[in-house]
């Protein structure tokens, strides 16, 4: 699919913030896809996407994840959640991206999980670092995102986890998994030297 026939279907789902946040995932996604030597057109595309069901209503979403294979444990913990796996599921039912590793940094763009791929970190890491995003911590997540993907990828983890934590919320168990994932990355402690 073309970049521009994808920002043609996402558009009309979105708001204007919401699109132009869409856009600025897209061109972060497309610099660290370039950075770390990954497809910097599945890179957009994913990016493109990721947000395409987020305003959906909410009894759209529990319907769709009902009715597909996606884990029905997503209807237990904050409907924030949802957008991702019921995307992902959608942009192959309709407009048939069979890219598993396109859908994949999709559905996990939110939660992350263990073992994630390098497309994977790279839109998590976009949607979390792009330039109109602004609360403590991300300037260093930033910095080190042109550093080091998986330890950029942890310190956005860490500090998701601690926010939710503070505000007393539950957490999707993938996050914990990813978090313990990347930690178990260390190699002595640090993972900072090298791109990973």
């Amino acid at each position: 699919m073309e970049i521009s026939e994808a920002v043609a279907r996402v558009k009309p789902h979105l708001t204007k913030e919401r699109f132009d946040h869409t856009l600025r995932v897209a061109e972060t996604a497309v610099h660290l896809a370039d950075l770390y030597g990954e497809s910097k057109e599945k890179a957009e595309l994913a990016a493109i996407f990721h947000d395409y069901a987020k305003q959906f209503p909410l009894h759209e979403l529990e319907r769709r994840i009902t009715s597909s294979s996606l884990s029905k444990d997503l209807l237990l913990y904050h409907h924030e959640l949802w957008h991702g796996p019921v995307a992902a599921v959608l942009v192959e039912q309709e407009f048939g991206i069979k890219d598993s590793g396109i859908r994949d940094a999709i559905q996990y763009h939110t939660t992350g999980r263990a073992k994630m791929s390098k497309m994977e970190r790279i839109i998590y890491l976009a949607d979390y670092i792009e330039p109109g995003r602004s609360f403590p911590g991300i300037d260093e997540v930033r910095e080190m995102a042109e550093k080091n993907l998986k330890f950029a990828c942890l310190m956005a983890i860490r500090n998701s986890i601690h926010y939710l934590m503070q505000k007393k919320a539950t957490i999707y168990p993938d996050t914990f998994h990813a978090y313990n994932d990347l930690t178990r990355c260390l190699d002595g402690g640090n993972f900072i030297n090298g791109k990973q």
